[in-house]
C-alpha cells in the first residue's frame, strides 16, 4: 500500500501533523544550519513557553529529526541540532516562513473585507 495523506489510517498523516504544527515548524526552521541551547531557541521563538519548547524538542527528538547533545558538565549544558533528516526539511520551512511574511499583508487584507465574524487565527 502507497503512503496516502489523504487516507486517515495512513502513518504519513501523522508526519504531516508533526510538521504542519506551529512549534515544530518554528523549532525546526530555528536550527536549521546551526546548534542551539534550550535557552537560545527559547528566545529565538516567541511566544513558546519553556514547558511546549521542552515537549516539543522532545517529540522531534523522538521522531529522529532533531538531535540532543548533552555534555556531562556542572551546569548541565544541552545542545540541539537537526539530524540529517530534519535537515531535509529546511529548504520546504524556508519556502512557507517566507511565503508567510511575503504574503502577510495580504492575509491581512483579504481578511479585512470579508464578512465579520469570529476568526480562529488571528494576524
Amino acid at each position: 500500500m502507497e503512503p496516502d495523506v489523504f487516507d486517515p489510517k495512513c502513518g504519513s498523516r501523522e508526519v504531516l501533523d508533526l510538521i504542519a504544527d506551529k512549534w515544530s515548524a518554528l523549532i525546526l526552521y530555528a536550527l536549521r544550519g546551526r546548534t542551539l541551547r534550550h535557552a537560545e531557541l527559547h528566545r529565538a521563538i516567541g511566544g513558546i513557553s519553556q514547558k511546549m519548547l521542552t515537549q516539543t524538542l522532545r517529540s522531534l527528538e523522538a521522531d529522529g529529526l532533531v538531535r540532543r547533545v548533552a555534555f556531562p558538565v556542572v551546569p548541565p549544558h544541552v545542545e540541539y541540532s537537526l539530524t540529517a533528516l530534519g535537515e531535509s526539511l529546511s529548504p520546504l520551512l524556508t519556502e512557507v516562513c517566507r511565503w508567510a511574511e511575503n504574503y502577510l499583508a495580504d492575509i491581512q487584507a483579504a481578511r479585512a473585507v470579508s464578512a465579520p465574524g469570529p476568526r480562529t487565527h488571528a494576524l
